[in-house]
């Protein structure tokens, strides 16, 4: 057997192995280390000698000492210490009352409730979880559609993997080799673009059938004074936290790291002003934070040890000249990709496909003449349709999870549907005007037209003009 062959008999074994539920970061080192052995046989030196233990420990090392992954740890942090500062349901009330004279307020209020926190957090489930223990029971106890309340809480969790400082970004950034500073900026629109289309879905339903959701009673007892007060206590200083955090990295002030540094600070900050933290909490947001980045890490040690042995072995060469072979257009590959990636979004969490199966797409992209940004923004609009289609809809899962009983798992899938249809228009609207991804990063980093501010290179921050399309393969 040729050893492309043994390559894509790798490939193949291994995604037996995660649907039969193997732990994927470990089965991906060893099945690296044990096609390693064979790779790198050499009969003159013995099996410990094999320079597939060199080349774990080197891409462990690498991984460890990458600066673009120190701001992950200090993101998830900051995301973990604010939903344990019971900061959700100040901010999701405070909206409510404040949109009380919008169609569908409620539902209105979560979204963008959903919005802010997935955008502080990055971690769908949790968003999900407690928005589903927050806002749903609210919003069905004042007479909204369940299908209408569904969709609202499962299709808002998963914003945060698309709106800056999204984790995913950061970690597409560091597998591509683009700047997170330009991602970041390139994702910004496409982020406001599909949340938009959300509340205008929402507003719009609203309006066409009012009985869909009935204005809550109870909000029009609170006074003028009380809902400025609530607004300035509970939306305002979550919001300047993201908004200082995001902005500070966009305008080059500080580097990814640096931000997350300042929005963990803030956050311990915002837990203590409502009288929210403690040693308990803190200790919970670390172990989580630690717990999270572990998994990170160590899918990039065994993702990196695996594709570096499946390249060796000639897989990525079979795999590139059967896809060139093809003789795609630009479009037509990336339809092809973003429908492989919209399949694994089923079985697969992002993190397992950004690590694992994105790099075999990114050797591609100069061929095609696809700027990596753009291939990211579209993968991550993407994965939000993982999240809300049945069979494997994991929003609907969460929301099903400590939803009512009398809440059938069929009615959730049902009002996902049409917030996976703007999820989809959104993609469209980028395929047929790229320039959603690339003007804001153009028009802020255009090292023609403005003079930008110099990062620490190794943070994944860097200014440099190589960035603004280069893209790296391992």
């Amino acid at each position: 057997m040729s050893n492309p062959s043994i390559a894509l008999m790798m490939l193949g074994l291994f995604i037996v192995f995660i649907f039969l539920g193997f732990p994927i970061a470990f089965t991906l080192m060893a099945m690296g280390i044990m096609f390693g052995l064979y790779a790198y046989w050499d009969p003159a030196s013995s099996i410990l000698e094999n320079k597939i233990f060199y080349l774990f420990t080197q891409n462990t090392f690498s991984i460890m000492n990458n600066d673009v992954l120190i701001s992950i740890p200090l993101f998830l942090f900051m995301g973990y210490i604010i939903e344990r500062a019971n900061i959700l349901d100040r901010l999701f009330l405070s909206l409510q009352v404040n949109l009380r004279h919008v169609p569908g307020s409620m539902a209105v209020a979560a979204l963008i409730t959903c919005a802010l926190f997935a955008t502080a957090t990055g971690i769908v489930g949790a968003v999900v979880t407690l928005m589903g223990l927050l806002a749903f029971p609210a919003m069905l106890k004042a007479g909204y559609d369940e299908k209408l309340s569904a969709g609202v809480i499962a299709a808002g969790g998963t914003l945060g993997i698309l709106i800056p400082p999204s984790i995913m970004l950061i970690v597409y950034a560091a597998t591509a080799g683009v700047s997170v500073v330009k991602l970041y900026a390139a994702a910004m629109i496409p982020g406001i673009t599909l949340a938009g289309l959300y509340l205008v879905y929402v507003i719009g339903r609203v309006v066409i059938n009012p009985k869909l959701a009935p204005k809550p009673k109870e909000v029009d007892q609170i006074s003028f004074a009380q809902s400025i007060y609530m607004l300035v206590t509970a939306f305002l200083p979550l919001a300047l936290l993201i908004m200082t955090v995001l902005g500070s990295i966009l305008f080059g002030l500080a580097t990814p790291s640096e931000a997350a540094a300042m929005g963990s600070l803030g956050g311990v900050v915002l837990a203590i002003a409502y009288r929210a933290f403690s040693w308990q909490r803190l200790r919970e947001a670390v172990f989580l934070t630690a717990k999270t980045t572990a998994m990170v890490c160590y899918l990039f040690v065994g993702s990196w040890t695996f594709s570096s042995v499946f390249s060796y072995l000639g897989g990525e060469s079979v795999i590139k000249e059967f896809v060139l072979g093809m003789d795609l257009s630009t479009i037509q590959f990336l339809l092809l990709t973003q429908a492989i990636i919209f399949i694994l979004g089923w079985p697969l969490e992002w993190s397992e496909i950004i690590i694992i199966f994105v790099p075999i797409f990114l050797p591609m992209l100069e061929h095609f003449n696809v700027d990596p940004m753009l291939f990211g923004v579209l993968i991550a609009v993407n994965l939000q349709t993982s999240f809300l289609t049945p069979p494997m809809a994991m929003s609907a899962y969460y929301l099903k999870g400590i939803a009512p009983a009398s809440v059938e798992l069929w009615t959730i899938f049902k009002g996902c549907f049409p917030f996976l249809a703007m999820v989809f228009v959104t993609l469209g609207l980028i395929y047929f005007d790229q320039e959603l991804v690339t003007w804001l990063p153009d028009l802020m980093y255009n090292v023609d037209n403005v003079v930008v501010p110099q990062a620490d290179p190794g943070d994944g921050s860097v200014m440099d003009p190589s960035f603004l399309g280069g893209s790296s393969s391992k």
